[in-house]
């Protein structure tokens, strides 16, 4: 036990320490006339698509009521809090966001559908055209989308599109990450509005909504489910697969070159099974991508699939293992929270994003947790197409609850960490599958009371979110494992969440509760430790070390904050590097044979005053040499 550490890494009551200007080599090249241009959702692409990232006016004021003038200019699809937006002001709780840009649309067809895709905005957005109120979309990770179509006359049209937002970050239940106000330590800037982009296209107004690919591995098929808006005029929906490709790094276009199609059927029905002829198999070393094109009458799309299963099965001595399509394989894993210290929740760029999932890969490691955030649809196309595995967790939220009792606590006293059994209804129902107004009153339980779930609203709002964001990213072959709860942040039912996520999705491992407040459900016994011996822990379900290590060492010139934030400091690279080398392949590869099938180290990047990643906030320095991280790749992957 290291107390020394313990003691350092408890909260300090202190006032908040400026934040030194970093930027990454992406945000001094941005240019503001190109931003984030790529498609935003690689899983079902359309030929023709119009972004619009760029200059809006921007206003913050006092009251709902529409702005009589605008402050200036702000850079969507950043975050006012941030460098790149050219705002950098905190928006409060009390106070409105006002986005407005004028929208162009020259050639407008009768029978076709305009719709604009706003990727996510944090939290509460209400949207206009034209001054007259059309939508609210709550939920700050979460895309959503407006059809345009009631608003336009064929031909050229002008629109003008307004967006309101409010934010209340971590005074209210809703998701929010480990966004704060009051950010130090372990908790971050709070931003807020639009970031991620907004675009818009044209499509058929008989079009196709989602595409869903059920993978079976093992009988070597995929069933494809298509959804559509309005039906279709066509009886018939035709599908094109190609051979498995591989795109190293992802800078290659998945139809480039893909030649005769493998498969090219029509079918009557819109959800239909296909068998693979020779199936080849995604891996980290072999990420094999299967392009397909689907046309559904006037409406084509370009998707693509994998074949892969993800199981936990027992090893020839009776211990459970995670398998990847049947065969054991360490996940030797890094936490990732998706911080910029340009952008906050924005990358500046596409190449920034594959940045750091290769560096990752070239670290050593073969699977991110993607923790207490949803990235941008074209993060996960790349590590689809680079063979990285990703463990996401879902956003948590709730209302006040404390970090002591919550995380330092238990941080400090407990390995493997608490375990709370709860009793299961009688009647096991999820009030939002019934489709009825949550109930405001509080529930009256205890474990409502310490996790901060008090409020049924956010109840019901955490599991509308948990199936959206099951829907949104079940598609990427790259997830294997949901995480609904961390640390007991906003938890609540963990049974009845884990078996809501598990019925929406079967086909993937779920991680209940990282860390603990175990309940004794889902696949994992989930272990954090950032101060005691690793050592190994037995139990029916796979064994994972959910969180570990947390060294700190904080490079000059490269830090936003002078204080630092970490579970073990060092103040030389050589010290620090020796101390990481000894944990990875002293501490920690022993363990493999004894039980352990994953373990996920605290942290990819610094951010803010944590300085306890590999890479420093900016991305400009690797605190580990390349030796050490082909050291780690030998022996873990």
């Amino acid at each position: 036990m290291k107390i020394k550490e313990m003691l350092k890494a408890l909260p300090k009551k202190e006032k908040r320490r400026l934040l030194a200007s970093l930027d990454t080599v992406w945000g001094e090249a941005l240019d503001p006339d190109h931003v984030l241009e790529e498609y935003p959702r690689p899983q079902m692409m359309r030929p023709q698509y119009e972004m619009l990232n760029g200059y809006w006016r921007y206003a913050i004021t006092s009251s709902g009521k529409y702005p009589g003038d605008f402050d200036g200019l702000i850079l969507v699809p950043f975050s006012p809090e941030s460098q790149l937006s050219g705002v950098g002001r905190q928006l409060k709780p009390d106070e409105y966001l006002w986005y407005e840009r004028m929208i162009d649309i020259n050639d407008y067809k009768t029978g076709t559908c305009c719709l604009l895709h706003f990727e996510a905005v944090d939290q509460c957005a209400a949207v206009y055209i034209n001054g007259h109120f059309v939508q609210k979309h709550v939920g700050g990770y979460l895309p959503f989308q407006i059809d345009l179509t009631p608003y336009l006359r064929p031909g050229r049209n002008r629109l003008r599109l307004t967006v309101r937002v409010q934010d209340f970050s971590d005074t209210s239940y809703h998701s929010r990450g480990k966004q704060k106000l009051e950010p130090s330590g372990m908790y971050y800037t709070a931003q807020s509005g639009i970031w991620q982009p907004v675009w818009m296209e044209t499509v058929p107004r008989h079009h196709m909504t989602r595409v869903d690919f059920f993978t079976d591995y093992d009988r070597h098929q995929v069933t494809v489910h298509i959804h559509e808006m309005h039906g279709s005029k066509s009886p018939w929906v035709h599908i094109k697969v190609w051979d498995a490709v591989i795109l190293h790094d992802g800078g290659k276009d998945l139809f480039s070159g893909s030649g005769v199609p493998v498969i090219d059927r029509e079918f009557g029905s819109r959800k239909f099974t296909l068998d693979i002829p020779f199936p080849k198999s995604w891996t980290p070393k072999t990420p094999y991508l299967y392009p397909a094109e689907i046309t559904s009458g006037n409406d084509t799309v370009r998707c693509y699939f994998a074949m892969r299963c993800f199981s936990v099965e027992k090893d020839e001595q009776g211990v459970p293992r995670i398998c990847l399509n049947h065969e054991n394989i360490f996940l030797n894993g890094v936490l990732d929270q998706g911080y910029w210290p340009d952008g906050l929740y924005t990358a500046p760029s596409d190449e920034a994003l594959r940045y750091d999932i290769r560096k990752a890969r070239q670290l050593g490691f073969n699977m991110i947790r993607k923790h207490a955030k949803i990235e941008c649809r074209r993060w996960y196309y790349h590590c689809d197409t680079m063979g990285m595995i990703v463990w996401q967790d879902m956003v948590n939220g709730g209302g006040t609850y404390s970090p002591a009792l919550l995380t330092y606590l238990p941080t400090l006293m407990c390995v493997p960490g608490p375990t709370l059994k709860e009793r299961r209804p009688e009647e096991a129902r999820f009030p939002i599958l019934e489709r009825k107004r949550p109930g405001l009153a509080p529930d009256g339980k205890l474990g409502y009371v310490l996790t901060g779930r008090t409020d049924a609203r956010g109840r019901h709002e955490f599991l509308r979110e948990c199936l959206y964001t099951v829907a949104l990213l079940r598609n990427f072959p790259s997830i294997m494992t949901w995480v609904p709860f961390n640390e007991g942040w906003g938890q609540f039912d963990t049974d009845l969440v884990t078996e809501l996520i598990h019925t929406a999705d079967p086909y993937r491992l779920i991680d209940s509760a990282s860390g603990w407040f175990d309940h004794g459900t889902g696949d994992f016994k989930s272990v954090h430790n950032y101060f005691y011996k690793l050592a190994p822990v037995k139990d029916a379900r796979a064994y994972i070390l959910s969180e570990y290590g947390g060294y700190v060492y904080r490079v000059r010139k490269h830090s936003a904050a002078a204080s630092t934030y970490g579970y073990r400091t060092f103040h030389s690279y050589m010290e620090y590097e020796k101390a990481f080398r000894r944990l990875m392949l002293r501490d920690l590869e022993p363990l493999i044979q004894k039980g352990l099938c994953a373990a996920i180290y605290t942290q990819l990047t610094d951010i803010e005053e944590e300085t306890n990643g590999l890479l420093t906030y900016d991305r400009r320095v690797c605190k580990i040499s390349a030796r050490t991280a082909g050291q780690i790749r030998r022996k873990l992957l």
